[in-house]
C-alpha cells in the first residue's frame, strides 16, 4: 500500500474517532507513565517516612498496644468474657544477617506502599485506557467501577493487615521449640507482612470479576452454584497458602473469601436478570412492530 493512501485511511480513522495499532500503544504508555509517576511519588513519600512506616504500620502488628488486640479485648471485657480474649503477641527480636538488608527492605517496603496508596490512581488510568472502547451503554453499565474497585483492593488490604496479620504474627513467633528463641530477620517478617496483606486486597476482587465474566458469557449462577464444593476446597487451599500453618488463620482468611464467592453469585445472578428483562424487552419491541407490519 502507497505511504500517501496508508495516511489518508489513518486520517480518516482519526476523524471517526479510531486509533491505530500505534496510537494505541503510545496512548498506552502514557497511562503506564503516569501510573509508575504515581507510584513513585507515594513511594518517595514512604521513604522519606521510614520510622512511621516501619515503627508504626509494619511493626505494628507485633506491638501489645495494637489496635486488633484492644478491640479485642475491649470486646471480651463488653461481653463479660473478662481476658478470656485478650492476648498479645510474644515479645521477639527482629534481626539482620547482611549489611544492605535494611536499605534493601526499605526500599522494597517503599515501593509496596507506593502500590498501595497510588492503587485507585493505577485502577483509574488503566480505566481510562480501555474506557473509549466500550459503547456508552456498557460504560454507564460500570459506572463507578473504579471506586468500587479501589475499595475493595483497600478492604481487602485493610483485612490482611489488621485480622490475618496479628493472628499469624502472634501464632508464628510463639511457635517454637524448647531452647530456641525465635529472632526472625528483617526480609522474612517484611515478605510475611506482604503476603498477609497484598494477596488479600487482589482476592477481594473477586466480585467485580465475576460482573465482568457474566457480562461476556462466562460464567453463570448455574455454574457458580454448582462448583461451590469445588469452590470451598480452592478457598481453604488459597487460605493455606497465604497464611502461616494454623487453623485459625486459615478461617480467618476462608470465611471473608467464602462470603465474597456468594457475593459474586449475587452479583451474577443481577447481570443475567437485567440480561433477561432487555431480552424480553427487546422481544416485546420485534412483536410490537411485527404486529405492526
Amino acid at each position: 500500500m502507497p505511504l500517501d493512501q496508508q495516511h489518508e485511511i489513518e486520517r480518516q480513522q482519526n476523524e471517526r474517532g479510531e486509533m491505530s495499532f500505534f496510537e494505541h500503544i503510545a496512548e498506552l504508555r502514557k497511562h503506564i507513565l503516569r501510573a509508575v509517576m504515581a507510584i513513585a511519588i507515594v513511594g518517595i513519600v514512604a521513604f522519606l517516612n521510614k520510622d512511621f512506616v516501619f515503627n508504626t504500620l509494619i511493626f505494628g502488628p507485633r506491638h501489645a498496644d495494637f489496635p486488633t488486640y484492644r478491640a479485642l479485648c475491649n470486646v471480651s471485657h463488653a461481653v463479660g468474657l473478662g481476658d478470656n480474649m485478650c492476648f498479645t503477641p510474644p515479645k521477639f527480636e527482629i534481626i539482620t544477617r547482611q549489611l544492605g538488608e535494611v536499605l534493601m527492605q526499605h526500599l522494597y517496603v517503599s515501593f509496596w506502599m507506593g502500590v498501595i496508596g497510588a492503587f485507585p490512581f493505577i485502577f483509574w488510568e488503566f480505566w481510562k485506557f480501555i474506557s473509549p472502547g466500550l459503547y456508552e451503554k456498557e460504560r454507564q453499565a460500570v459506572r463507578g467501577v473504579v471506586a468500587i474497585c479501589s475499595l475493595l483492593f483497600l478492604l481487602g488490604v485493610a483485612f490482611g493487615y489488621f485480622v490475618i496479620a496479628p493472628f499469624s504474627i502472634s501464632f508464628l513467633a510463639g511457635y517454637t521449640l524448647e531452647g530456641l528463641e525465635v529472632s526472625p530477620t528483617l526480609d522474612s517478617y517484611v515478605t510475611y507482612m506482604t503476603m498477609f496483606t497484598l494477596p488479600t486486597g487482589l482476592i477481594f476482587e473477586m466480585p467485580i470479576v465475576a460482573y465482568f465474566l457474566a457480562k461476556i458469557g462466562l460464567v453463570g449462577t448455574t455454574f457458580l452454584r454448582s462448583y461451590r464444593r469445588h469452590a470451598i476446597v480452592v478457598i481453604l487451599i488459597i487460605a493455606a497458602i497465604i497464611t502461616p500453618p494454623d487453623v485459625v488463620s486459615q478461617t480467618l482468611v476462608a470465611i471473608p473469601l467464602y462470603l465474597l464467592y456468594e457475593i459474586s453469585i449475587m452479583v451474577v445472578a443481577g447481570v443475567q436478570r437485567r440480561r433477561d428483562r432487555a431480552l424480553k424487552l427487546e422481544e416485546s419491541r420485534s412483536r410490537a412492530v411485527a404486529q405492526g407490519e
